[in-house]
């Protein structure tokens, strides 16, 4: 893959920008990156990991290999209208849209290779956890090519195109329900008498320390949290209150608003 183009400069388009900078996945000069109105925001892209922005000329994009879709939904049909004429036939297109079928980038963009994919905004420091799909089009090599990029910003699954609306509540929108968890976290403990800083350090290593017994052990959650819980003491204290505000149906209920709303954002397209 020689080049790629990135509709959109949002904070996901440049999540992934800088995860394939960083990792040297492709040189900034081969990544070219428009957006409908922010050329301040081009500029500033440009400066910091050496894209190519584009302005009015529209021509160089026969030779892309690439198109990476990252506007804001609402805006999908009138981007497709208008760079469907200047595609070469065996252009991939790849989605991070949240809630679009592949079907839609079909109707808009005509037969050629189209992946969808939800990555989230970790994949500016290599850490993002994305479920793709792929439609028939999308050859081998393409495919492997897809997942190498996806990969060198963190973690990729292949799932099945339904599934991308439970991937997208679950680990698109993810890293938001942790960092609202820390924020909970932090606000109790400067309440209950420790520094913010401290709270803060003490809290971002207790995360990190859970994901890495986690991810090393192999142990269930269920197993590892039994392990932490002394009947009767101060750990079986903390989850009788989260068992009392009914935590798991809390989450439940987080996850499926999301899965909802990523439905629904495909129905309006």
């Amino acid at each position: 893959m020689e080049k790629i183009l990135f509709i959109g400069a949002g904070s996901m388009a440049e999540a992934i920008i800088s995860g394939i900078v960083e990792q040297q996945v492709l040189p900034g000069k081969q990544i070219y990156v428009m957006n409908k109105s922010d050329a301040e925001r081009l500029c500033n892209l440009e400066t910091r990991y050496g894209i190519t922005k584009v302005c009015e000329d529209r021509s160089f994009m026969n030779e892309i290999d690439l198109v990476v879709l990252a506007t804001k939904p609402k805006d999908i049909q009138q981007v497709m209208h208008d760079i469907r004429p200047y595609l070469a036939d065996g252009t991939a297109v790849l989605s991070v849209i949240a809630g679009i079928s592949i079907e839609t980038f079909e109707n808009g963009l005509g037969k050629r290779p189209i992946a969808r994919s939800m990555p989230n905004t970790s994949a500016t420091i290599g850490k993002s956890a994305s479920g793709i799909a792929f439609n028939e089009e999308v050859t081998s090599e393409m495919k492997q090519s897809i997942l190498s990029l996806l990969g060198a910003i963190g973690i990729v699954k292949v799932v099945k195109e339904d599934d991308l609306h439970a991937v997208t509540a679950l680990s698109g929108s993810g890293p938001a329900y942790i960092y609202y968890l820390v924020e909970a976290l932090e606000e109790v403990a400067v309440e209950r008498g420790l520094e913010a800083g401290d709270a803060r350090e003490l809290i971002i290593q207790t995360l990190e320390g859970a994901a890495a017994m986690l991810k090393t052990t192999g142990e269930e959650p269920s197993t590892l949290r039994i392990n932490v819980t002394s009947p009767g003491g101060t750990t079986a204290a903390g989850l009788k209150a989260l068992e009392n505000h009914e935590f798991k149906s809390v989450i439940a209920d987080c996850i499926k608003s999301a899965e909802a709303r990523s439905r629904e954002l495909g129905a309006l397209s």
